[in-house]
């Protein structure tokens, strides 16, 4: 668990140095990685209402993106899921295009058929539901 927990205090500054490169270069910079494009999800803080951006990976779905609250295959749910859950009014930026979006957890249908183009997309997804006991959730984002 000391890998896991190491992994999580490292991404943190990561994730504030990627999402100000996106922000800046309109995600020409930080857009992409791996062969998986990436946005950056903006959600209102629970607690603190305070804005809270991430880069995340995404997909399309039909109308809809769709994101994987993985954490890295930690065994909590990220806190920008425990975000999105009690304020659903969330945006995903695309580039330079903003989408106001109102987040939704995957209904069982929708979590296997994204899942599994989640995973076609960045294999590490099964790594990170072997390394848990809970279930991933896959949270669809939907336009408004």
């Amino acid at each position: 668990m000391a890998d896991k927990s190491l992994f999580l205090k490292l991404t943190r500054p990561f994730t504030h140095a990627h999402s100000a490169v996106y922000k800046m270069s309109n995600g020409k910079i930080g857009g992409s990685m791996a062969g998986v494009d990436i946005g950056l999800l903006t959600t209102t803080g629970r607690k603190s209402g305070k804005q809270r951006t991430v880069p995340l990976l995404y997909l399309r779905d039909g109308d809809n993106y769709a994101v994987i609250a993985s954490r890295g295959g930690d065994d909590r749910h990220p806190a920008w899921y425990h975000n999105l859950t009690a304020k659903p009014e969330v945006t995903l930026a695309i580039g330079a295009d903003t989408h106001p979006v109102r987040a939704r957890v995957a209904t069982q249908e929708e979590h296997k058929r994204i899942w599994a183009d989640a995973v076609s997309r960045y294999a590490d997804y099964e790594k990170y539901q072997a390394s848990t006991d809970r279930a991933i959730p896959v949270v669809v984002l939907e336009p408004r």
